[in-house]
């Protein structure tokens, strides 16, 4: 189901917001001018990956330095780790996120 996540103007160019949706912690990172959603939950530790640096379309935890391709959740640094994905859309000045 489609909710509204944040306000397109709340997501810098290579940053990241995180947000709550049906009570679980999801990381928007705006790259080129697209958006994506990961779970914000890294799967070694559980550091909060939308705290990370992000390096193109990469981000690292900030807590053990594990990277993930925030396009498609996969982790770089363990390979076949994946992070859940979310269909994220933009309708007008809302970012919409399929949680």
């Amino acid at each position: 189901m489609w909710q509204k996540a944040a306000k397109v103007n709340e997501v810098a160019e290579g940053g990241a917001k995180v947000v709550e949706i049906n009570n679980q912690p999801i990381a928007l990172f705006k790259v080129e001018g697209a958006f994506y959603a990961i779970d914000n939950v890294c799967h070694h530790r559980g550091g909060p990956l939308g705290e990370g640096a992000l390096d193109g379309t990469v981000v690292t935890c900030p807590w053990h330095a594990w990277n993930y391709d925030v396009t498609t959740g996969e982790c770089q640094t363990v390979p076949g780790v994946k992070q859940k994905r979310f269909p994220v859309k933009v309708e007008g000045e809302d970012i919409l996120v399929d949680a």
